[in-house]
């Protein structure tokens, strides 16, 4: 049956390759951190990492290390279970407990992945007499969930409050029962912030629930590292807020959604990857805690990671380069072309930065770019080595 099939797929790999789409592997030696041991063109170096979700340096944190050694002894390996079975354990409560209090709200539900915690909203709190309506740039993750429910779909344009009035206005008119606008509070691709405060009062105009996506954001924006709705004065607000735990709070995985609590009652009864998943591995669990209690004298790290970014967006301006707006780690570097974007990735790999570029379909054709992430963990001299870099790789293509 495969033989079939066999040379079509090998066409479509084929495909992606001559288009400069092919997304290479690399291999990682080394612990996840501000420097990495990568395999580039068969030989390992040392780099600068530049791509990774490690906002404040956490992922190998001696703390955070330590808590997860103390919990392997303590609780085990693995669940081999879902929640309602015998998955539950006390540091699973805990966890939900300490992100409840952390965000402002009143409950908490652990998922596998934050993929997962999307995945599972939808389809559990709207049916086909009610309407869902969605940021364009939406992660993908939010995208599919919504496609899993049957509620009437909304789309508005990105960030665009006039938009997004005229689709609730259109979901009002049209009868819908429960209307939710959903929205990433950080914009992966572009580093953009959602303008929550906007959303809210639009929502509360047409009697709508709202609910972000944080997971490039909790844990570094807002004063605290709450996230955009602490950012925007609306932590009562939100009524539903997911995020990962694979990112700034610790790298790793693991997902959750933390919202009104019956909100949360529901998801426990009736959300298909929270009840059909294995519980999240206690060792993540138990570190997670011990990331939340960093956080709370984290002020050190959020000034640092704000004045990397900070360095790194004003040097690469200076330096003629098009970065799109803003102040959020993420600070992407606007190339256009795939092929071009691909070629300066391992250039800059070449020159000892570690960085990726991202094209179509990730972004929209004609948009290709490198997506710097800063962290806390960069120096300055980092930072300003990696400016170099992309000066050099440049030039390299330009005499090309």
């Amino acid at each position: 049956m495969f033989d079939s099939v066999r040379d079509a797929l090998a066409a479509d790999l084929e495909e992606i390759r001559a288009a400069g789409l092919h997304k290479p592997e690399r291999v990682i030696g080394t612990p996840q951190s501000a420097t990495v041991s990568v395999t580039a063109g068969g030989r390992p170096g040392d780099v600068l990492n530049f791509c990774a979700n490690n906002y404040l340096g956490l992922a190998d944190h001696p703390e955070v290390v330590a808590a997860a050694h103390e919990a392997l002894d303590r609780w085990g390996y693995g669940m081999a279970s879902v929640r309602f079975i015998c998955g539950t354990q006390e540091v699973h409560k805990e966890l939900e407990a300490r992100l409840s209090s952390f965000l402002g709200q009143e409950d908490t539900i652990l998922y596998s992945s934050c993929f997962d915690a999307n995945g599972g909203v939808f389809e559990t709190l709207l049916g086909p007499e009610d309407a869902v309506i969605s940021d364009a740039l939406n992660h993908a993750s939010i995208i599919d969930g919504i496609r899993l429910s049957k509620a009437r779909r909304f789309r508005y344009a990105n960030r665009d409050m006039a938009d997004l009035e005229k689709q609730l206005k259109e979901a009002t008119e049209g009868g819908a029962r429960r209307k939710l606008v959903v929205t990433d509070g950080v914009f992966s691709m572009d580093g953009y912030v959602a303008p929550l405060a906007d959303i809210c009062d639009l929502a509360e105009r047409y009697d709508a629930m709202v609910m972000v996506d944080d997971s490039h954001a909790v844990g570094f924006v807002g004063p605290g590292g709450r996230g955009t709705p602490e950012l925007h004065g609306v932590m009562d607000r939100v009524d539903i807020i997911t995020g990962t735990l694979g990112k700034a709070l610790g790298g790793a995985s693991g997902g959750y959604v933390a919202a009104r609590a019956e909100i949360v009652a529901l998801l426990r009864q009736r959300s298909r990857p929270y009840l059909f998943s294995n519980t999240l591995a206690p060792v993540i669990a138990a570190a997670s805690l011990k990331v939340l209690d960093l956080l709370e004298s984290a002020g050190d790290l959020r000034e640092r990671l704000a004045a990397n970014t900070a360095l790194f967006r004003s040097r690469m301006t200076e330096a003629g380069f098009d970065i799109l707006p803003g102040d959020h780690a993420i600070a992407p570097v606007m190339i256009g072309d795939a092929a071009v974007a691909g070629r300066m990735a391992e250039l800059l790999l070449e020159r000892g930065v570690y960085v990726i570029g991202f094209s179509y379909p990730v972004v929209p054709q004609g948009q290709a770019r490198i997506r710097v992430q800063l962290s806390a963990a960069h120096s300055a001299e980092d930072v300003n080595r990696a400016v170099e870099a992309f000066i050099a790789a440049r030039a390299e293509l330009a005499g090309a």
